[in-house]
């Protein structure tokens, strides 16, 4: 495309491939898409990205390639020159050419500036410290991943907006994290202190430690930091200092080069700096005095940049005051206008304590002027409709506060027909009610997914979805089926993924929470639900959560087999199949003691004591422990074996030690808890003797390596593993294994075996998350053996010692 764009069009050149320079480059092409010829300079190594996202991708909910907003492929098929990871130091106005950090001179005819702001750092002695940084790019969030997976104490420093988001992702990556405020409530721009309270009060109930009226003095630490010492003499342990304290306009490269600046670079309505051939815009640019950091008045200023850049010179920058929402998955919450009242003003305020939900709208002379919603926002939009109309609330008044279900206007439904067709629907990406009316209509579309695709709306943060979907029920009316998804059980209609997404982020930690939060219909639950609820807090809370045993299984509740006659069956765990004569004398001199009355070699490589009585468990564990041996797990949704074949070790055909690497896979992974239960196998060649390619994660050894599979199933179903890639080390394989292994916890729903699941999400799904996202894989990796921490305890020790004794006694009944 681009050797088909002639060398006479004018030289249109953006410094900052960042959002706001981006939207105005799409805008240009909306508009007169031959006029330029474009390059783009970026300081990151990226392409375009959203960077109001990356709360997300902190916490773990998106990837980066989920919030990048133009591929490679889209610069390519614009004839777009991008020039990323070389900053640009030199702007020369005279010659109108830029000159970048690695000495490259591009010249432009037009030049846009769009550099952003830069985060503040307080300047407290330790600042420069190893493990302080701020929360602005995608480095910033990898240095933040990084750190969450080797240590333990986080401190943000900054209670607003990005300072919260960053607390809740470092949460949700397992770290104790602690807030500190300057002033003496969260986000003071944009909460009054009732509503700031409830936030205050979500985000302590997340783990997240909020310590208000807090002065920063220092931060502590030789080689990295240690701690952060207040004012008052406290001292918080920290590993991690995040610094969200604010952003400055990065007008430094403009104001070198001459151009006006003040605290940004100084633009006229048209985004014009002080040099006629050169514009700015987003946080850098300064506006009468006012700059920006939010996106609706920034896309506001791309299009206006835009006509300006194409020959409407008419049109101009009018800033509006857009609403604020704060991106922590499961806080609702908005603030816009002239929330905290004044004179003249009124306030209609709605507490509903139980729910969690505060309105208070802001009415002068007869119209709203300011709202702050909080635990239940999805109005917002027709409030913020209301605030920018200015018209006067009539009879509107005595409802309003209740939405637009109870006013004069009718239903919900009615209400969004009754927005205008300007009216913004989706804040992140400036769409509007008549944009996704239209590409409705004009492209067929039905789903909500194809909205997103088309017109970008609900495509970022998603708290604009049911509006979305509303208005796809409008426009199509009865043809229109919105997607529903099955229950977990009888007891509730939310499916598992909510109820999963629900632990985590309302920070629910027991079954009875779970239960309340999520308006179960049963006062205690069925076995359904009991026992995957008890596994989901499991996961969740690794180091918290107190296993719940009445949820399981009699299996589990017994750690043994229960067969058909009523006795149970023990088997001993042997690592990687492999036994002692120690261990088989124990294990003879068991069957002895105890009568039992058959022994089995599994399909495992273990050995199987079967017809143990109930009550005889405790003593058949404890003379097994004695001689070494924990359980094998033979009954429970967990790890089950390693099956191994004797590799090179005694193989004319093994290429590598598949014992001893079967050996490392169940050393580390033994113990664990799974929707259902997991079998490993390592083959020491392509024979495959260990049946690798039939097992829920299969190893086998070539010449060059290890080849891994996944999803394998040997069972009434059978199904052959998938592929997922070869790699060189020992080291490698476990931790592919760890990362496949805790993906399945953290995503598969309970009683699922990883085939079925792999089938459902899909192998190239599994393979993005494994295999092209490398942070996100040693994350994982991680969170699996944090989890192994509290999970590799032999449970038969355990009842050995006297836990739960009362499940192995004979009950009595009187006659």
């Amino acid at each position: 495309m681009r050797d088909q764009i002639s060398p006479d069009r004018s030289r249109l050149l953006v410094i900052g491939n960042g959002m706001a320079g981006m939207r105005t480059v799409e805008e240009v092409l909306k508009r007169d898409p031959a006029r330029y010829r474009i390059t783009v300079i970026g300081a990151e190594p990226h392409v375009n990205y959203n960077r109001i996202l990356l709360s997300p991708v902190l916490s773990g909910e998106k990837t980066f390639e989920e919030i990048v907003i133009n591929s490679r492929d889209w610069y390519t098929a614009n004839g777009i020159e991008l020039i990323a990871g070389d900053a640009a130091i030199a702007i020369d106005t005279a010659e109108k050419t830029v000159r970048t950090a690695s000495g490259r001179t591009v010249a432009y005819d037009k030049l846009l500036l769009a550099t952003g702001s830069n985060p503040f750092i307080l300047p407290v002695p330790g600042k420069d410290l190893p493990g302080v940084c701020a929360f602005r790019d995608l480095s910033d969030v990898e240095t933040m991943l990084s750190a969450a997976q080797r240590y333990s104490h986080a401190v943000v420093i900054g209670g607003g907006l990005l300072g919260l988001e960053a607390a809740n992702g470092l949460a949700a990556q397992g770290m104790k994290v602690s807030v500190i405020h300057l002033m003496d409530t969260l986000m003071e721009r944009q909460l009054d202190t009732a509503a700031a309270t409830l936030l205050a009060e979500d985000l302590t109930r997340r783990g997240i430690t909020i310590i208000t009226g807090a002065v920063t003095e220092a931060l502590i630490g030789a080689d990295r930091v240690q701690a952060v010492r207040l004012k008052d003499g406290r001292q918080l342990p920290a590993d991690l200092v995040v610094m969200a304290a604010g952003i400055r306009p990065n007008a430094a490269l403009a104001q070198a080069s001459g151009l006006a600046c003040n605290r940004g670079v100084v633009v006229d309505d048209g985004l014009r700096t002080s040099d006629p051939s050169i514009y700015a815009i987003g946080e850098c640019a300064e506006h009468n005095g006012q700059c920006v950091g939010l996106v609706a008045p920034i896309w506001d200023m791309a299009k206006v940049c835009a006509d300006h850049l194409t020959g409407k010179t008419g049109s101009a920058y009018r800033p509006i005051q857009p609403p604020t929402r704060l991106k922590v998955t499961g806080i609702d919450m908005l603030s816009v206008g002239q929330f905290n009242g004044g004179e003249g003003c009124e306030d209609i305020v709605l507490r509903d304590g139980a729910r969690g939900v505060y309105k208070r709208l802001v009415v002068k002379d007869d119209k709203l002027v300011g709202a702050v919603l909080y635990g239940d926002a999805k109005d917002g939009g027709w409030y913020v409709d209301l605030l920018e109309k200015a018209a006067p609330l009539g009879d509107l008044r005595d409802t309003f506060v209740f939405g637009p279900g109870l006013t004069a206007s009718g239903s919900a439904d009615q209400g969004l027909a009754d927005l205008p067709d300007e009216t913004e629907i989706c804040g992140c990406n400036g769409v509007c009610k008549g944009t996704i009316l239209t590409a409705i209509a004009d492209k067929g579309l039905t789903t909500l997914e194809e909205v997103k695709t088309h017109t970008k709306a609900a495509a970022s943060c998603g708290s604009c979805s049911s509006k979305v979907e509303g208005l796809l029920a409008l426009a199509l009316g009865g043809d229109y089926q919105a997607k529903t998804v099955e229950g977990m059980c009888g007891c509730t209609d939310h499916p598992h993924e909510t109820v999963r997404l629900a632990i985590k982020e309302r920070n629910l930690k027991s079954i009875p929470e779970v239960m309340r939060a999520l308006d179960w219909r049963t006062p205690g639950g069925c076995a359904s639900c009991r026992p995957a609820l008890n596994f989901y807090l499991l996961c969740a809370w690794p180091g918290e959560y107190q296993d719940d045993s009445r949820s399981r299984f009699i299996n589990e509740r017994a750690h043994a087999n229960i067969q058909k006659d009523g006795t149970f069956s023990v088997i001993p765990r042997m690592w990687g199949g492999v036994t002692t004569a120690q261990e088989l004398r124990a294990i003879a001199d068991v069957v002895d003691k105890y009568d039992i009355p058959s022994v089995k070699v599994t399909g495992g490589q273990r050995l199987d004591l079967l017809g143990v009585k109930k009550e005889d468990l405790p003593a058949v564990w404890a003379d097994l422990n004695a001689a070494g041996m924990v359980s094998g797990h033979g009954y429970g949704k967990a790890l089950r074996t390693v099956k191994t074949c004797v590799g090179s070790e005694w193989c004319r055909f093994g290429t590598q030690d598949s014992t001893g690497m079967g050996i490392k896979l169940e050393k580390m992974t033994w113990g664990s808890w799974h929707p259902h239960k997991v079998k490993l196998a390592v083959s020491g060649c392509p024979r495959n003797c260990a049946e690798a390619t039939i097992k829920d994660f299969g190893v086998i050894a070539v010449d060059s390596g290890w080849e891994l599979l996944i999803g394998g199933n040997g069972g009434i179903e059978l199904r052959g593993c998938d592929f997922l890639v070869k790699v060189s080390t020992e080291a490698e394989v476990l931790e592919y294994c760890a990362a496949f292994l805790q993906l399945y916890r953290e995503e598969a729903r309970y009683l699922e075996r990883t085939a079925p699941w792999v089938e459902r999400v899909g192998l190239p799904y599994v393979k993005s998350r494994i295999l092209d996202d490398e942070a996100g894989r040693r994350a994982l990796a991680a969170r699996f053996a944090y989890a192994q921490k509290f999970a590799q305890i032999d449970p038969w020790a355990e009842r050995v010692a006297g836990v739960e004794a009362d499940e192995f006694k004979p009950m009595l009944v009187e006659v």
